[in-house]
């Protein structure tokens, strides 16, 4: 029996509302988590003697389990149960935060947060399914907006807390505060949410395909990250290479063969819907090349403290959150790839600016710039590809996107370590080198005026879904670390 029956049309009860608030809790925590840890990044490289673009894994490492596995977690819990899986996936985070607060190392922390992004796969796609087979009225959607806002919330305030706790207390605090989080959301979904799984779901798991897919990237990454320390020629090097190759060839082989893709490769014949989430995968990519080089910038090239970069941050996270706020409500009146257009073309302007503006209000004002473009580029990328497949392919279309959008986030950050350190010429002096990161900088907004462009064919179109039907645009934020 579904949370609305015997209540009052329109009104949420206390138990609804403990549903809402166990699903937002979820969903802040793990916003919250990835965004506070960009402003650590220094702080952690200072306490532990290493350079600070040697620990992108903890950033694309996390990313990179999350993005292969957050298909498997949304099929797990559709076969065994919203609620359990939503809920060892939180008592697995709270585990996990405890591993990496105690972390004595980098090899350490690194492999907490590629552990931690296994568990954070289970949360992200399943908090929000908790919620909608809860609600079956027409109270689902202001429910379903309640918890992407807290998702907003945690966006908005990961850089300030980061930077706070990093330079107040100790980053190790960030990671324990994980811990009520998950306490408090497992406990409101045991006590009020009742199981729910779909009984017509498909058997399979795929996690041969999840599997391949984490390795080969991994691998290939590896060798990036690793080339110019190893010897691009050496043997280890072209090993990691040779190897991630084969998995990944592996990996299209079994999608091609399996009853249950993870991904469904078949969509990629699909060229608008190639178009549009290729646009939005840049929009990613360059918000997580921004989140990391920018929060470099400013500790270590700039001088500025981890609490005083959090504070310019939430000029990036309010522009973003307002965006993406806002996006629904312009795709009624324009197309979202004219939105998605425009908001990476003011993102790659803005970005350009943003590596010439020396006065810290100025630097500030383009950043909030930055988020708006950003936000309009990534919020608008599931509406619009779903308008161009057909209704029985939405979910294999929605999954195709999001791991795209975090896997491509997780290799550009890996190629933008070591790009950064070949080009400073010093792993040491990497991070504080101003001029080499304004460089990439500068590279990212090339990369997003591109991706504007990548629409434009679309735009001059007719604006017709292939069907032949004019596009509706419904946009439905999708749950998802950037």
């Amino acid at each position: 029996m579904s949370g609305s029956a015997g209540r009052t049309p329109g009104l949420f009860s206390r138990r609804d509302r403990a549903v809402i608030a166990a699903a937002s809790i979820a969903m802040l925590l793990v916003q919250m988590d990835w965004f506070a840890l960009n402003l650590m990044l220094p702080v952690i490289a200072r306490d532990f003697g290493t350079p600070t673009t040697d620990l992108q894994w903890l950033v694309s490492g996390y990313m990179l389990t999350l993005g292969a596995l957050m298909i498997v977690g949304g099929r797990a819990a559709d076969l065994y149960g919203r609620r359990r899986v939503v809920v060892w996936g939180l008592a697995g985070f709270a585990v996990m935060s405890v591993v990496c607060s105690t972390a004595q190392n980098a090899p350490w922390l690194t492999a907490g947060r590629v552990v931690q992004g296994t568990t954070a796969a289970l949360i992200l796609p399943v908090a929000v399914a908790v919620v909608t087979s809860h609600f079956r009225d027409d109270r689902q959607g202001r429910a379903v907006g309640t918890v992407f806002a807290f998702g907003a919330i945690g966006t908005a305030l990961g850089p300030f807390v980061g930077g706070a706790f990093a330079e107040l207390v100790s980053w190790r605090a960030v990671f324990l505060l994980n811990v009520p989080f998950c306490a408090l959301a497992v406990l409101l979904m045991l006590r009020c949410v009742t199981e729910s799984r779909d009984k017509g779901a498909a058997r399979g798991m795929d996690l041969p395909g999840a599997i391949t897919l984490a390795g080969g990237l991994t691998a290939v990454m590896l060798a990036v990250d690793q080339g110019a320390s190893w010897g691009w020629g050496s043997v280890a090097t072209v090993a990691c290479f040779a190897s991630g190759a084969v998995l990944l060839w592996l990996f299209v082989t079994v999608e091609r063969r399996t009853a249950e893709p993870l991904i469904d490769l078949s969509l990629l014949h699909n060229k608008p819907f190639v178009t549009v989430t290729a646009a939005g995968t840049v929009s990613n990519v360059v918000y997580c090349l921004i989140a990391v080089l920018a929060a470099l910038d400013l500790q270590q090239a700039r001088g500025l403290s981890p609490l005083e970069s959090g504070l310019v941050f939430l000029a990036l996270s309010a522009g973003d959150g307002a965006a993406s706020y806002w996006s629904g409500h312009l795709a009624r009146r324009w197309r979202a790839e004219v939105l998605m257009a425009a908001g990476l073309l003011l993102s790659g302007v803005a970005l350009f600016a943003l590596t010439w503006a020396d006065p810290l209000p100025l630097y500030t004002a383009v950043f909030a710039v930055i988020g708006v473009g950003i936000g309009l580029g990534w919020a608008l990328t599931n509406a619009a590809t779903q308008s161009y497949v057909s209704a029985g392919r939405l979910a294999a279309a929605s999954g195709l996107v999001l791991t795209s959008l975090v896997l491509w986030g997780a290799v550009a950050v890996t190629v933008a370590a070591t790009v950064l350190e070949a080009i400073s010429g010093s792993a040491d002096g990497a991070a504080s080198d101003g001029s080499a990161i304004e460089g990439l900088l500068r590279v990212a907004a090339v990369l997003s005026v591109a991706g504007a462009g990548l629409l434009v064919p679309l735009i001059r179109s007719n604006g017709t879904t292939p069907t032949g039907e004019s596009a509706a645009h419904e946009v439905e934020a999708a749950p998802g670390i950037r």
